[in-house]
């Protein structure tokens, strides 16, 4: 069951920089100190990527855990 941990942990990793990058993505909109409606549309755009990386991180922990309760 070592796949399903190493597998989990690149999933989890991949998650992980999904939420890294739409973090940096909006702060540096924030930075730029655009206009309310241009921030909330860069805001839009990135939150996708950030529930996605959300949902690969959890996916990811799942299968590590799942691996070491059956390994």
């Amino acid at each position: 069951m070592e796949f399903l941990i190493w597998g989990g942990a690149a999933l989890s990793l991949a998650g992980l920089t999904l939420l890294v990058w739409s973090i940096v993505k909006v702060a540096k909109a924030r930075a730029a100190q655009l206009e309310d409606e241009a921030l909330r549309a860069v805001i839009a755009r990135a939150m996708p990527l950030n529930l996605g990386g959300l949902l690969l991180s959890v996916f990811g922990l799942m299968l590590v855990i799942f691996g070491i309760w059956l390994g």
